[in-house]
């Protein structure tokens, strides 16, 4: 099978051809395509190397997927044009995911709403996806009314610049020196956290604060869940932490809510407070799974919970979600 990856040479794209080699994804030619300053470049790919493309000669190779991490101004340009190819896109930006004829798929909760005639498949924002893995199996069974959720998001989520700003006020704090790097943001992030992910919008949100909530209601397939976010930019490396409260219209037993978690897919049960045990971003480096813990009843209100949710952010959070969608769609038939 052909398999472009778009922007196959930023954060996100590099962590797709990683996760498409450990997943054994049946890849005969891969098409890395990337800004017209990178064709030409080399990138690795289970020990051969691939020469970037361009968009045009990447249409014109005709794969069978298009997996697309390349912002939402790219992707609303090319992924109608790989579409009308006959290609199916993947796409990991905003663009389409509140498009109604464009579905938005969390493989674990909705893949089977996806047909062959799906040719742009929306891959939702990643602080959504972790924390609707560890909602879908508890709204089954109680299902919830209203969630509050505030995030602890990594520098990775911003891309390699925030990553680098980082590493740069690390290094200026223990030896004096001057960072070489740009800020990515407008305010330190080492020793800091900043209160804001995306732009403010009219209402007082952000956009990934408002991402969240119209998200998890298209996921869910529930428009009636009221959902408010607060989204934070702390100085971690890798992974999203959320505080997730959410109250449900039926009543819950905290020893079934374990026991439906632990036996959900994709998702790892970490709750042991006698002994400490609790998810954190180190642990869910590199892994696919989601993972829950901290466990308890809210005591200031009926039917309502409070978790901590963990996931990689680059993984199940982008990279893992849209190679777990192309799997579906192959093993489906529906390409």
């Amino acid at each position: 099978m052909k398999v472009a990856v778009v922007g196959a040479t930023g954060l996100v794209g590099s962590k797709m051809l990683q996760v498409l080699a450990e997943r054994n994804f049946p890849v005969s030619i891969l098409i890395p395509v990337a800004s017209e300053k990178s064709v030409g470049k080399e990138v690795e790919f289970k020990g051969n190397y691939y020469k970037v493309v361009s968009m045009a000669d990447a249409i014109a190779a005709k794969p069978a997927v298009a997996i697309f991490s390349a912002g939402g101004g790219t992707s609303l340009e090319w992924a109608p044009k790989f579409a009308e190819a006959g290609i199916t896109v993947i796409d990991n930006s905003s663009a389409w995911r509140m498009d109604p004829t464009k579905p938005l798929v969390v493989p674990e909760i909705n893949a089977d709403i996806l047909t062959k005639n799906d040719k742009i498949i929306a891959n939702p924002n990643c602080s959504t996806i972790q924390m609707v893995v560890a909602l879908n199996p508890l709204h089954k069974k109680y299902t919830a009314k209203r969630i509050v959720v505030s995030t602890y998001q990594s520098v990775t989520g911003t891309g390699v610049k925030a990553v680098e700003q980082l590493i740069g006020e690390r290094h200026k704090a223990v030896t004096g020196e001057a960072s070489p790097y740009p800020m990515a943001y407008k305010y330190p992030i080492d020793l800091n956290v900043i209160p804001q992910i995306d732009v403010f919008l009219e209402n007082g949100y952000t956009k990934e604060e408002m991402k969240m909530v119209m998200e998890t209601c298209k996921i869910m397939r529930d428009d009636s869940i009221r959902v408010t976010a607060t989204t934070v930019r702390i100085p971690v490396m890798g992974g999203h932490s959320e505080s997730v409260n959410v109250e449900f219209e039926n009543d819950f037993d905290l020893d079934e809510v374990k026991a439906l978690l632990a036996s959900s897919p994709g998702i790892i049960l970490t709750d042991d407070p006698a002994t400490q045990q609790y998810p954190m971003p180190k642990d869910a480096h590199e892994k696919d799974a989601v993972f829950v813990g901290r466990l308890r009843r809210d005591e200031s209100q009926p039917n309502t919970l409070n978790m901590w949710v963990v996931s990689d952010n680059l993984r199940k959070g982008a990279a893992t979600n849209a190679i777990q969608i192309a799997e579906y769609l192959l093993e489906k038939k529906l390409y």
